[in-house]
């Protein structure tokens, strides 16, 4: 600990970290704090690693690159919804030394990778390249930018992503790149059941040779905690319900900074409007009402661990596409064990009015799961 112009600071991820253990801004967890003091270690070797390669006179005479030093093995932290992983994340990003890094949801960067694809293989088409395997080039540009890559929530489940891993991330960490990475899962249970996996499994490979696998899968879940007092399923609709869900909201974001994403989803963009630390906000037009479907809203589940929706209205057959889409919508945060909380004007057993059509059945399995999903262990 510091002082510089009157203010407290604390270097170190660990010490940060006890700081907000001892002023009561989370509860201390021994694992935690051991995962705390893993991360600094790496901050050392990086510092290091940074240090040695400014130092050496041929380094800067030559440009040396990463990828001729010793690699520096990063971090794969795993464990259940609401361990912490985030918070410690964003305490060793911002703290690592080094101006070259990023941070990201594996889907945006994967999202982000396929684009330089297809602009690679357009430039291939022109002339304008001579390489016909963009990887290489690609994961160079890549490590440019950013050789201090930093995942949130790593999950793998589009096969063209699980295809091209193994040989994208041999390449990034030929580089030198440094991956820490946040997940729910262990990598063996990575992209499990996934169509081809067989190809996939090198990439475990690779990864557990050169990350340090970390489990954070004992304790209790914080983020659930501070939502567990608070209802989930708030009706008839009006500004105490309004109230209610902005209580949650505020509860669920726990301060962080709220801003609009843009989910890609084969091609097409898909706006959350509302969105921080693994939480989103929609209104149930802009869920319902506009032309979304299945793989719309499960990239959302993929993306985000508690949705809102406001302001859900009671259907009736004229309102039948609106109500298909809430069926579907429903059905795949159900699978996905997604946190919901919702704003309705009505009880889930009276939110469909219709009496014809397929809507009215379905809906009664949509109505027995909104009861389900609105007990205080759901998700846990």
């Amino acid at each position: 600990m510091s002082s510089h112009d009157g203010l407290t600071t604390y270097p170190s991820v660990a010490q940060r970290y006890r700081h907000m253990a001892e002023t009561g801004t989370l509860s201390h967890d021994p694992q935690q704090e051991k995962v705390a003091r893993a991360l600094d270690e790496l901050i050392e070797r990086i510092a290091n690693h940074r240090l040695a390669r400014k130092s050496s006179a041929l380094g800067w005479l030559f440009a040396k690159s990463r990828k001729n030093s010793d690699p520096i093995e990063g971090l794969y932290i795993h464990g259940g919804v609401g361990r912490g992983k985030t918070m410690l994340m964003d305490l060793f990003f911002e703290l690592v030394p080094v101006r070259g890094k990023r941070r990201a949801h594996f889907n945006d960067f994967m999202a982000d990778v396929h684009d330089r694809i297809a602009r690679h293989r357009e430039a291939l088409k022109k002339g304008e390249v001579r390489e016909s395997d963009p990887i290489p080039p690609i994961a160079a540009a890549l490590a440019r930018d950013a050789w201090v890559l930093c995942f949130d929530e790593f999950s793998v489940t589009d096969i063209a992503d699980a295809m091209i891993l193994s040989r994208l991330f041999s390449a990034l960490f030929a580089e030198g790149v440094v991956l820490v990475a946040t997940s729910n899962v262990a990598p063996d249970d990575l992209y499990r059941d996934g169509l081809n996996r067989g190809l996939f499994e090198p990439f475990i490979a690779i990864l557990k040779r050169h990350t340090t696998i970390l489990a954070l899968d004992d304790g209790r879940d914080y983020r659930l905690e501070k939502l567990s007092s608070l209802p989930v399923y708030i009706s008839p609709l009006g500004r105490e319900a309004d109230s209610l869900m902005d209580e949650a909201w505020e509860r669920a974001i726990d301060g962080r900074s709220v801003q609009a994403e843009t989910l890609t989803v084969k091609g097409r963009n898909v706006r959350v409007p509302r969105a921080a630390g693994g939480a989103a906000r929609f209104t149930f037009a802009e869920l319902c009402r506009k032309p979304l479907g299945a793989r719309d809203y499960l990239a959302i589940t993929r993306h985000f661990h508690t949705i809102f929706i406001d302001h859900v209205p009671v259907m009736n057959h004229a309102q039948r596409n609106e109500a298909k889409r809430f069926i579907l919508l429903v059905d795949t945060l159900y699978d996905s064990r997604t946190r919901l909380f919702l704003s309705a004007e009505a009880e889930p057993d009276a939110l469909y009015a219709g009496v014809s059509g397929t809507e009215a059945f379905e809906f009664e399995r949509t109505a027995s799961r909104l009861i389900e999903m609105r007990s205080s262990d759901w998700a846990q």
